[in-house]
C-alpha cells in the first residue's frame, strides 16, 4: 500500500481567465517561481485553453473560463 502512494502523481485543475494575456503572464511568472515547469499548452476539445505545470509529482492544469 504504502509503496503505491508515494509512486501516485497529485493532480489539480483550476479555471482561469486564460485568454486574458495578463492573466497567462502571471500565471506563468508566478508558476516559475514556485518550480512549477511549464509541460503542455493546447485548446481542448471545448475551444478552452489548457495550461499543464508539473513539479516533482505533482500536476496542476489550468482552464480557460
Amino acid at each position: 500500500m504504502m509503496l503505491l502512494l508515494s509512486v501516485s502523481a497529485s493532480a489539480t485543475e483550476f479555471r482561469l481567465n486564460l485568454n486574458n494575456p495578463d492573466v497567462r503572464k502571471c500565471l506563468l511568472e508566478a508558476s516559475e517561481y514556485e518550480g512549477w515547469e511549464l509541460k503542455a499548452v493546447y485548446q481542448n476539445a471545448q475551444e478552452q485553453l489548457v495550461y499543464v505545470f508539473e513539479k516533482g509529482n505533482e500536476k496542476k492544469t489550468y482552464i480557460s473560463l
